[in-house]
């Protein structure tokens, strides 16, 4: 029986288990470092499954690590499971039209039930594939909370849990089949605090010390800050604590939290640098004082150049999933739930991925049922970033891409949630499954490779992971 044969064999032993997990972890529906059901439900799988289980690791109470060695136990194979949802986007199963669970507010709109479900699968199909071949290795599941929030790859990797992994591979749901080289950028969050002093706008203005009128200040200065920054940077913001609602009283405190994106991270840690310096200046025009805390930092990521080659040959000997009428006529549906405007949108997406030729057939059939070569040469980056990046730093990582959803289906909205409970979503994820085990197995097997890989890393953190975050900074459970 060939390798790829023996995979699929055990992943058709335990997808049915795997895709009520899945479902499971859908249902729940739990917000960052909340997960608790979810990390649970896995965990119960992999112990099943001869993992043992080392809990709230990082001092995260939803994150895991579980084990199990074949063998000699060498290499190490990482997985990363995440299970967190996302808020505002509850959303019924299948669905096509808008409509919320009762009772619940958070839906899987970015798939990471399926994320999480799929990992554990390609997890027990490697450990079961050694033990059946007499092969060797160590398995490792890093349940890891909070994707969506303030991360926690990062706060593990800090902790040290990655170091001597040997390699990592992962997946994401998403609108198309591919090993991609596109990059995801470095972000950095804080909450900055102004204190002023409290007075009656009417009668004693000038006794007052506006902190809200600071905050004000530093959103101009930002906003004049934008034109002097690298066009792939970002500059977000929002309010959470604008000064009260009694415009009589000068409001003596309020609270802004800003967050930066860019490519590097060292470009991200300098654009912050400079916000930091805004802030001062609004503090001192308003003679009001300044306090900031840092809530978050994900570093780049980029997929390991030495390990994309073996996902995308595993990706390619599997193929896309293989669609039925009923999942192409679902797809079809949801595509008219679109207005204009996205609508427009996703055709100029499919233009640059597909030919001109083919648009009309995709959005009568909208389901990738391709697959796309990897380009090991792609300097470009997305917008949007992922603590995956901090794992990058430290061991050989390389990320699937697995089409959960129809063609131009827009991440974090209500139609994402819906294909996340849907045949087309399970379909995608035991795919991807497979193939993250063929990837894993391939590699165990070429070490030189494996050493290939990590001097790739040792190139990219310059001999040795830093964290983005300060040491004082720890992860905010129940603060995020």
């Amino acid at each position: 029986m060939s390798d790829k044969d023996l995979i699929s064999q055990i992943v058709e032993e335990n997808k049915d288990e795997i895709t009520k997990l899945a479902r499971d972890i859908w249902d729940f529906a739990e917000l960052a470092y909340n997960e608790y059901r979810s990390k649970d439900a896995i965990m119960r799988v992999l112990r099943h499954k001869g993992f043992r289980i080392e809990e709230g690791i990082a001092d995260i109470p939803t994150a895991f690590l579980a084990t199990c060695s074949v063998g000699s136990g060498k290499p190490n194979i990482g997985f990363l499971a995440e299970y967190d949802a996302l808020d505002g986007l509850s959303q019924k199963a299948c669905e096509v039209f808008e409509t919320k669970v009762e009772g619940q507010n958070a839906g899987h709109g970015c798939g990471h039930n399926l994320l999480g479900a799929g990992t554990v699968l390609a997890a027990i199909a490697v450990k079961e594939f050694l033990e059946r071949k007499q092969e060797n290795g160590t398995v490792m599941v890093f349940g890891t909370p909070a994707e969506e929030g303030a991360g926690s790859k990062q706060f593990i990797a800090r902790a040290g849990y990655f170091n001597g992994v040997d390699f990592i591979y992962t997946w994401h749901p998403s609108t198309y089949n591919e090993v991609s080289g596109v990059g995801n950028v470095a972000i950095m969050g804080a909450n900055f605090h102004f204190s002023g002093i409290a007075s009656h706008a009417g009668s004693t203005p000038e006794l007052g010390r506006s902190a809200l009128d600071a905050v004000e200040l530093m959103n101009v200065g930002c906003n004049y800050l934008r034109e002097h920054m690298i066009d792939q940077a970002r500059i977000h913001y929002a309010y959470s604590n604008a000064g009260g609602t009694a415009p009589n009283v000068v409001p003596a405190h309020a609270t802004i939290k800003y967050e930066v994106r860019a490519p590097k991270v060292s470009q991200m840690q300098e654009l912050f640098a400079r916000i930091v310096n805004v802030a001062k200046g609004a503090a001192l025009m308003t003679d009001a004082k300044m306090e900031y805390e840092i809530t978050m930092a994900f570093s780049d990521y980029v997929a390991n150049r030495t390990l994309g080659p073996v996902l995308e040959e595993a990706l390619k000997e599997y193929g896309a999933p293989e669609w039925s009428a009923e999942d192409y006529n679902l797809a079809s549906s949801f595509l008219s739930t679109y207005n204009k405007t996205t609508m427009t949108n996703i055709r100029d997406e499919l233009k640059m991925k597909f030919s001109m030729d083919n648009i009309s057939s995709l959005l009568e059939k909208p389901l990738h049922s391709d697959v796309f070569s990897y380009n090991p040469y792609e300097n470009k980056y997305e917008s949007a970033s992922t603590d995956v990046g901090d794992v990058s730093y430290v061991a050989p990582t390389a990320n699937l891409y697995m089409a959960t959803a129809g063609l131009g289906t827009p991440k974090h909205s209500w139609q994402n949630t819906a294909f996340s409970a849907s045949d087309i979503g399970f379909r995608a994820m035991i795919r991807a499954g497979e193939i993250l085990a063929l990837a894993s197995i391939k590699t165990a097997r070429m070490p030189e490779l494996i050493k290939d890989a990590k001097e790739e890393v040792k190139e990219k953190n310059g001999g040795k992971y830093i964290c983005p975050l300060p040491e004082y900074v720890n992860p905010p459970i129940n603060r995020y």
